[in-house]
């Protein structure tokens, strides 16, 4: 089964941006250059060039799309995004007041352009907390009827938002209302820390989508869904049958 695997770039130096793409690009389907990073990126051609040798998809966090959407600039956006070749257009309201019916109708304007990853949750964590299961499992419908791609469940860099609970749990009630009403090969689910990576692995299997991973973490991420990690070695990985005894083993 395909799986996502979206790279989040938080302004990495060009050269280390290049390192890990050549080392592990082999595991990264999407990278999201973050937030408004794309704006004071000396060298983002740079980056995007290596990204086009690697066959990699990008876009630009869904805050540059609200920074510009917020100054009534939208177009200048899309300017930016045609300029850069960006593959995807990423639509969200985590931070500016509007309201999910707006977000979707922005959702269905911007399919015109590029392939839409829409984003459900805040950024501010007390908000997204008001959100009820009910009400992510109707914006989550709505976005994807308007046209979206893949929506994105909210949890912010720090793991402690949106899906995610303040002590960085995921909020299984929000995972239940949303699994059973959406099929999870339509989400990516925001998981830039261990234990919802490897809660979201155990909860839904190695070809989950996983958004906002690290750079530092995409190997590991890799292992994770493997079962080559104790975290998820005994959920993935069948045994053999019992446990032999211990015995010396001879090696040609």
């Amino acid at each position: 089964m395909s799986r996502t695997t979206m790279m989040l770039d938080p302004g990495l130096p060009t050269s280390l941006f290049t390192d890990v793409v050549a080392s592990h690009g082999q595991f990264v389907d999407l990278v999201k250059f973050g937030w408004g990073t794309a704006l004071v990126t000396g060298d983002l051609d740079r980056k995007i060039a290596v990204l086009r040798e690697a066959g990699i998809g990008f876009y630009f966090g869904g805050t540059l799309f609200e920074h510009y959407l917020w100054r009534g600039r939208l177009e200048e956006f899309l300017t930016l995004v045609d300029s850069t070749g960006a593959t995807h257009i990423e639509v969200s309201n985590g931070s500016i007041p509007l309201g999910q019916s707006e977000k979707a109708g922005y959702v269905r304007m911007m399919t015109r352009y590029r392939p839409v990853l829409s984003e459900v949750g805040y950024k501010d964590a007390e908000r997204s907390a008001r959100l009820k299961p009910g009400d992510w499992v109707e914006a989550i419908h709505q976005d994807l009827d308007a046209g979206a791609e893949l929506v994105i469940t909210e949890t912010r860099e720090s793991g402690r938002s949106g899906m995610a609970r303040p002590d960085g749990q995921l909020r299984d009630d929000v995972l239940a209302a949303v699994l059973a009403a959406v099929a999870p090969e339509r989400l990516l689910f925001e998981a830039p820390t261990k234990p919802l990576q490897v809660g979201l692995i155990r909860a839904l299997g190695p070809s989950v989508n996983l958004g906002n991973i690290a750079p530092s973490d995409v190997l590991a991420v890799e292992t994770l869904r493997r079962g080559l990690r104790g975290d998820t070695l005994l959920h993935l990985v069948p045994a053999a049958g019992e446990l032999p005894l211990p015995r010396t083993i001879s090696v040609a």
